[in-house]
């Protein structure tokens, strides 16, 4: 390949991980890459880092020097980037690469699950989010974290799983089964332990309780169902919101959308089609067009 071709780098950060897609000036995929946590509320440095260390481990698989890396035409979708204060943080950043474009997680998620057309998308991982984008107008709901909103995710799921058990051991609420998994997986055996290993960690810690609670509710726990309903009923609310803007298409991503779709209102649950291609895919296209802008420029 010649030095001077272009090489793009689609990155889509969540709460969780961050998965790199590296292609060619053609599209054509050459290699991936996957690291921790890119979200810059879980911590600026954490956010870089797990970007740096997913790029290194791309350009390697495709057979590159580390040094490509000035090579490359970046398009960032980033968990937390919504809030100006993580996107501010960003901007400042002193990065490696040719060019480095930040938006939106949602908005790569929702270019991709379109193949960049119209349509609507909603993010049900470690966080929750919306996005309808139509007739070239953007409407974005929710979004807000986990400790404001995020209703329906799974961090959201984890730390209300952890109230939940901490009223039911103080004799507050019945004590189901959903109790017992909690504490067999936080491996605590009083509520003292239990407040003080789960109180103020990260998003993603939290959501790794998820799937025990849907799988509780699943099987009728109480306390698990009145988690579950809950947030289903969120995202079927913030479903039927973006479809006001009359999308021609709605599609669900992340973690936990195909454990919480089962869940969601019927005549939201019609509404919803696979999505075409996968959130790096939308970054790279996200990367054509602000290439293509700045050339313009």
């Amino acid at each position: 390949m010649k030095r001077q071709e272009k090489l793009y780098l689609g990155i889509d950060g969540g709460g969780s991980k961050c998965k790199v897609l590296l292609a060619n000036e053609q599209g054509q995929a050459l290699a991936t890459g996957m690291s921790g946590p890119a979200n810059p509320n879980q911590g600026l440095d954490l956010a870089i880092n797990s970007i740096m260390d997913a790029t290194e481990q791309a350009l390697h698989q495709a057979g590159f020097a580390s040094s490509m890396v000035d090579q490359l035409v970046v398009g960032a979708g980033l968990a937390g980037v919504n809030l100006p204060k993580y996107r501010a943080m960003l901007d400042q950043w002193d990065h490696p690469f040719a060019q480095f474009h930040i938006t939106t997680d949602l908005q790569i998620a929702c270019l991709g699950a379109h193949d960049g057309e119209d349509g609507a998308v909603i993010i049900a991982g470690t966080g929750s989010i919306g996005m309808a984008h139509v007739d070239g107008n953007s409407h974005e709901l929710g979004g807000y974290g986990f400790s404001v909103g995020d209703q329906g995710s799974g961090a959201w799921m984890g730390v209300t799983a952890i109230k939940q058990t901490l009223q039911a051991m103080d004799g507050l609420l019945p004590r189901t089964e959903l109790v017992d998994q909690v504490l067999e997986f936080t491996q605590c055996r009083t509520a003292q332990e239990l407040a003080q290993q789960m109180a103020n960690l990260k998003p993603s810690a939290y959501a790794k309780l998820a799937p025990l609670v849907i799988e509780r509710a699943a099987a009728k726990d109480t306390l698990a169902l009145d988690i579950v309903l809950n947030g289903a009923d969120y995202i079927s609310r913030l479903a039927r919101k973006l479809l006001t803007y009359n999308p021609p298409r709605l599609s669900m991503i992340g973690g936990l959308a195909p454990r919480i779709q089962s869940w969601l209102d019927e005549d939201v649950r019609v509404r919803v089609e696979p999505a075409k291609q996968p959130p790096e895919i939308g970054a790279i296209l996200f990367a054509q067009q602000q290439a293509l802008v700045s050339e313009k420029a």
